[in-house]
């Protein structure tokens, strides 16, 4: 074979021929020549004649190869899986039925040195499928699926914020301080200006500073980060949603939760009522709405509140079994009892509302509970979707809380955020009354993709260290099957 081209210029892809003559009689010819490449997946020399197929992005098409058509029929019958090549020729369906590409030519575009795994079962080992993402695309059928539909998730949640009059921008992704959520944060150095950063955390201060410079509705889908552990849920690297509407509080934010996450399901899947883990989930407007309290007396069976005594509370949390830190007042306890009792047990949808106000330094004091906050978690199959506040516009008030922050930190509460002097004086310009919230989207992705782990929907997630001890040396297998 000649040396590899530099491009090579298709009519159509894989999938799409397939779909195009999907009526082709058997043994019918169309008289319509294509041009198409991608992997070699599946090969099967018979004598004078070959099979094979032929996979892109968009699905795959059987070639058909004749020793008396196709040139260097020999070496179109030794390419090895996952071998990228170019073909041309006419659209048939052979007599057996089976619609096909008969390959009058064709280009070598990249040789595959490794294995794809088993033809026939792909990759299943989760390390390799995860550290190998690059291979897992190609060899288990569904996962170019997810991330495509994530693609269009996306471009959804774009659209609708747009037609609603929302602006995206762009934030800073280095902070010189942690804020805007309660995590612990990762930390790095900026050598030019001989000064520790933080990769953010959230992106909320910055967003609401835009409000504040009179950009009344603007959001941001980008990363975030959060240095804290593994989990089917949890990735340290994460997609997250922030959105802000000015003039309007967190009852305005659960009808754009509504509409984000019933709207986008209803264009993508035609219905509002999508499966998940064996269960029907409906999107359908408008979801529950019921106090965090409330449903810990469903749930749980107890009363609680954040009147009570301290003492009491913690009584409570020991005979159901919730751990707690010295420090945690009666909002944190009460919080710990709806996370350890009955979150996991919301199927939902169901927005969960009015958070202590101990646990939210962010959102503004509810207008009729006193200890509350006009706060709400969008819960759906026992996993929280995203968070979403009535704004606290108060500077005073504002700066109180971050000083609470500052003393819960020296206590030994690492989450803790700390006192953020450009964002307070930002609010003494005026932040008019806001509502806003955060949706992850990765988490909206696995419920959509109708799978229970976020590595599923992250192409490349964190994992260990690699075993990097000596092994052996990239294959450069030759044959029809897989090294491995």
């Amino acid at each position: 074979m000649s040396e590899i081209g530099y491009r090579f210029e298709t009519t159509s892809g894989a999938g799409d021929v397939a779909r195009s003559f999907a009526r082709l009689e058997p043994g019918g010819e169309s008289g319509v020549n294509v041009v198409t490449a991608g992997r070699l997946m599946r090969s099967r020399p018979q004598g004078r004649l070959a099979f094979a197929e032929l996979r892109d992005w968009t699905g795959a098409i059987q070639l058909f190869a004749l020793a008396a058509l196709t040139p260097n029929f020999d070496e179109f019958c030794h390419l090895s899986l996952g071998d990228w090549i170019g073909v041309s020729g006419e659209v048939v369906r052979t007599r057996r039925g089976e619609l096909s590409v008969k390959v009058a030519s064709w280009e070598l575009l990249a040789r595959a040195r490794r294995g794809f795994g088993d033809k026939w079962h792909g990759v299943s080992d989760p390390d390799i499928r995860y550290r190998q993402r690059e291979l897992d695309l190609w060899a288990n059928e569904g996962v170019r699926d997810i991330f495509l539909l994530r693609s269009k998730v996306l471009a959804s949640i774009r659209h609708r914020l747009s037609a609603a009059g929302f602006v995206e921008v762009e934030t800073p992704v280095l902070h010189p301080i942690p804020g805007g959520a309660t995590a612990r944060p990762f930390v790095t150095h900026y050598n030019a200006l001989h000064t520790d950063v933080y990769l953010r955390i959230a992106t909320e201060l910055y967003l609401k500073r835009c409000v504040v410079g009179g950009i009344e509705r603007v959001f941001e889908i980008g990363r975030t980060f959060r240095n804290e552990g593994l989990s089917p849920r949890h990735n340290p690297e994460f997609t997250m949603l922030e959105l802000y509407q000015a003039y309007g509080d967190y009852t305005d934010m659960m009808l754009i939760f509504e509409d984000v996450v019933g709207g986008t399901a209803e264009e993508l899947f035609g219905t509002t009522v999508i499966p998940y883990q064996g269960r029907e989930i409906d999107l359908t407007p408008p979801w529950r709405r019921a106090t965090l309290v409330e449903l810990i007396a469903e749930h749980a069976g107890v009363e609680v509140d954040t009147s009570m005594d301290v003492e009491d509370l913690r009584h409570l949390a020991s005979g159901l079994g919730v751990p707690f830190k010295p420090w945690y007042g009666p909002g944190k306890l009460i919080l710990e009892i709806y996370e350890k009792t009955t979150e996991a047990e919301l199927w939902g949808p169901v927005f969960v509302c009015d958070y202590p106000q101990e646990v939210s330094p962010l959102a503004r004091a509810h207008r009729s509970k006193p200890g509350y906050v006009e706060r709400f978690e969008p819960i759906i199959a026992g996993r929280e979707l995203g968070n979403a506040f009535s704004e606290l516009t108060d500077p005073d008030d504002q700066r109180a809380r971050f000083e609470e922050q500052e003393r819960e930190r020296a206590l030994g509460d690492e989450e803790a955020m700390a006192i953020d002097w450009d964002y307070l004086r930002a609010l003494e310009l005026g932040l008019p009354p806001t509502g806003g919230l955060g949706l992850g989207i990765d988490r909206l992705v696995m419920l959509y993709a109708d799978v229970a782990n976020i590595r599923e929907v992250l192409l490349f997630p964190a994992l260990r260290p690699e075993d990097t001890s000596p092994g052996p040396p990239a294959g450069s297998t030759r044959s029809g099957e897989p090294d491995a």
